[in-house]
């Protein structure tokens, strides 16, 4: 592949990384939930997601969502009950921390709801539909699918990078904060409040803007 290309694709990743989208809200809620590992087992877990739609792209799978559009719809729908779900379990950790210490989230349950919370997200099949593709090259000596592995790899070291610094940070002060059992309470429904707005969000959304 041309490092022009590869330099630029690296770039526009890093400015989408920064700009703060469901990804990153879902991390921010785990952080400041479960402390700093669960701040970055979330950014592994989204990392793992792009990891399947890169494969998926690889595969041509994609097309499926392109030539059937309610195909995106269906996941639509799956990723607002998805995000209502965590929004339950979050308020239902909130009120367990009224009566007493809430019970150690697992760091294996994080991973696997990120991993469905990016896997899920519409926006992201898009994302593979409208702008990865701009950067292949169909002149280039590398098959098309391997090229889309090589950037889907940029991709995921560039979104670790950003989401991990997220986790942590978010995880960093859930510690300070989480000293006074009423403060992890609130924590709880903040996030629960993410999660609902972000499901409103992607009712409201439209998936061809």
């Amino acid at each position: 592949m041309d490092l022009g290309i590869v330099l630029a694709f690296i770039g526009a990743a890093a400015v989408i990384s920064l700009v703060p989208g469901p990804d990153m809200m879902f991390i921010l809620a785990n952080g400041i939930s479960s402390g700093p590992r669960g701040g970055v087992v979330a950014a592994l877990g989204m990392s793992s997601g792009i990891v399947v739609h890169t494969v998926v792209a690889a595969l041509g799978l994609t097309a499926i969502f392109q030539a059937v559009p309610v195909a995106l719809e269906v996941v639509r729908i799956a990723g607002v009950v998805f995000l209502l779900y965590l929004a339950v379990q979050s308020w239902r950790a909130s009120a367990m921390a009224e009566v007493q210490a809430a019970p150690a989230r697992s760091l294996r349950r994080i991973y696997a709801l990120a991993v469905l919370t990016n896997v899920s997200n519409p926006k992201v099949i898009l994302f593979y539909l409208a702008f990865v593709p701009q950067f292949v090259s169909t002149q280039a000596t590398w098959p098309i699918p391997v090229q889309l592995l090589v950037l889907g790899g940029l991709l995921v070291v560039v979104g670790i990078s950003v989401d991990a610094s997220v986790g942590l940070t978010s995880g960093w002060l859930s510690n300070v904060l989480l000293r006074r059992r009423a403060i992890q309470r609130w924590l709880d429904r903040t996030a629960a409040v993410v999660f609902g707005a972000l499901a409103l969000r992607l009712t409201t959304e439209d998936l061809r803007s």
